[in-house]
């Protein structure tokens, strides 16, 4: 007898419900949308509302009920993931007491550079683990930028969670931080949380990061657990408003990028580059160990057997679309115009760092570099030269994780962009020399239906899941002509990337990058 589950999606401006059957995969889905509030004269602000997010929700399973054509009491079970690190902070009964922090707002800047100083100053090991640097983008920077900037509130805070944990606690209708679920891939990646390090950096070490911070590790309670354990089980009051069955299992949820790399049919020794507005890097291994410059390893955040590599970009899609809007047109606009391309030709080489840097640098501080510019370059030229870049930048964390024993066997770009845009999968494949697979179907959200399938014991085993559920990919192999071309590339891009990159650099000559560029472009022409 097959089982129906609802896999769910928070993404950055939608949530994304899928119902998913485990005999004829996917069903249905349902989308609904929420805003994100930014501010004109802070473009370090991105939050949102609890609020929105569950009207959202509840729209969005209503969608999919529609679509899928079953009535709600058929679902077995439901599972949720979302950005990260989103962090909302919460007072009695464990009502928000703001907005979340969305992972993408950066106004902690300062905070994480306080926490990275006293972290080496202190001889911090946790700070090895995320990579030898704190992120604005990460849990303790925020909520530490949120008690400085509301004096008033702070009295009243009685936690602080991840988006993924907190909307599970609601749906469960927990009330107690000590029943609340804490989800190892969130607090591990985002917080410091280390089970062999005892859990959080110290009281003492916090403390002495700001004085606000004193206490804080005892009120981040909670069962810390794999997404193979229970969050909960489904309210009556969330069954209601759902439209689903009272009492079903939830199980604790996780990141989207970590779960679209289980959609995606991630397996020991793959890496999935999740990419959209950035790029998340995902791979597994049999063994935890430090990875210099990537921000988290942490065993059983992706594959509960297994452990997890995070690393990415902080910008890629984004980056796009920016190109594309200074044109007057939309990056999947500005895409067609790239059919033709070849390795190389338009004589730029781009640093991706629009967004800082998120790995292996871990240099929010970063800026984004174009070089080669000419009189007749096109913003066309320009997206070429970005997705170049782009492809560059993961080749540098392919390789740091190879080096530390992250072995990389197979490359699968998931994610929106490459559904769309087969150039940029050429690019990768040329530029990593190695053949990349892409879905062949929509794997947004069928990560989380997994999970659910396995809270509802329709699958013994992750692996039998994706042997069931998974789409086939496509390959992308590489063309040896322009593997070629980009050797060459990769070794100026390789050299500027720690040049530029690195705040103490020492002087390292560059007068020959800028000829050199001209010359592979014109060498590009000619073979056309």
């Amino acid at each position: 007898m097959s089982t129906i589950v609802a896999g769910v999606d928070f993404g950055t401006l939608s949530v994304r419900v899928s119902l998913f059957d485990s005999e004829k995969g996917r069903l249905g889905s349902g989308i609904a949308e929420y805003p994100l509030h930014r501010k004109k004269d802070d473009p370090d602000h991105a939050t949102q509302s609890h609020a929105d997010h569950m009207a959202a929700l509840v729209e969005a399973m209503r969608k999919a009920l529609t679509e899928a054509g079953v009535a709600g009491e058929t679902v077995a079970s439901i599972a949720l993931d979302t950005t990260g690190s989103s962090v909302i902070p919460v007072g009695e009964n464990l009502e928000p007491l703001d907005e979340y922090y969305l992972w993408c707002d950066h106004r902690a800047w300062r905070e994480a550079a306080e926490i990275t100083e006293k972290a080496h100053e202190s001889g911090l090991l946790a700070i090895k683990w995320s990579g030898d640097a704190y992120s604005s983008e990460w849990g303790f920077s925020k909520l530490l930028h949120w008690l400085r900037h509301n004096p008033d509130k702070r009295d009243k805070l009685v936690t602080a969670f991840e988006h993924c944990d907190y909307v599970a606690t609601v749906l469960c209708g927990i009330r107690n931080v000590e029943d609340a679920p804490r989800s190892i891939c969130a607090m591990g990646h985002k917080w410091m949380w280390n089970e062999s390090l005892g859990g959080f950096p110290p009281e003492g070490f916090l403390a002495s990061v700001d004085p606000l911070l004193k206490g804080i590790r005892g009120k981040l309670g909670g069962k810390y657990q794999t997404s193979l354990s229970l969050a909960g089980t489904l309210s009556e009051e969330w069954a209601a408003k759902l439209g689903l069955r009272a009492g079903i299992p939830i199980p604790v949820g996780a990141f989207d990028a970590h779960w679209d790399a289980i959609g995606a049919g991630v397996k020991l020794g793959d890496v999935v580059n999740v990419i959209g507005t950035s790029t998340c890097i995902i791979g597994l291994s049999d063994k935890a160990s430090l990875i210099p410059g990537v921000c988290g390893v942490v065993p059983g955040s992706v594959d509960p057997q297994l452990t997890g590599v995070e690393a990415g970009l902080s910008a890629v899609g984004d980056i796009f679309e920016s190109i594309a809007s200074r044109a007057g047109k939309t990056a999947a606009e500005l895409s067609r115009g790239l059919t033709g391309y070849r390795a190389g030709q338009t004589g730029l080489l781009r640093m991706t760092w629009d967004n800082g840097d998120r790995t292996v640098l871990v240099n929010p501080e970063l800026g984004g570099i174009t070089l080669g510019w000419h009189l007749t370059n096109t913003a066309t030229d320009e997206l070429f030269a970005a997705i170049e870049g782009t492809a560059f930048h993961t080749r540098v964390i392919l390789a740091r994780m190879a080096e530390y024993g992250a072995a990389v066997e197979r490359i699968i770009n998931g994610g929106g962009i490459p559904q769309r845009n087969d150039m940029l999968n050429q690019v990768y494949a040329n530029v990593l020399n190695k053949p990349i697979l892409v879905p062949q179907g929509d794997v947004t959200s069928l990560g989380s239906a997994i999970f659910a399938f396995l809270a509802a014991k329709a699958f013994p085993s992750i692996d039998e899941a994706q042997k069931a559920l998974c789409p086939p990919h496509r390959t992308f192999h590489p063309e040896p002509k322009s593997v070629i071309v980009y050797e060459e590339l990769f070794r100026f891009y390789k050299r500027l990337y720690f040049a530029f990159g690195k705040k103490k650099s020492e002087a390292v000559a560059v007068g020959d990058v800028l000829p050199q560029l001209r010359q592979i472009a014109a060498a590009a022409r000619e073979t056309k």
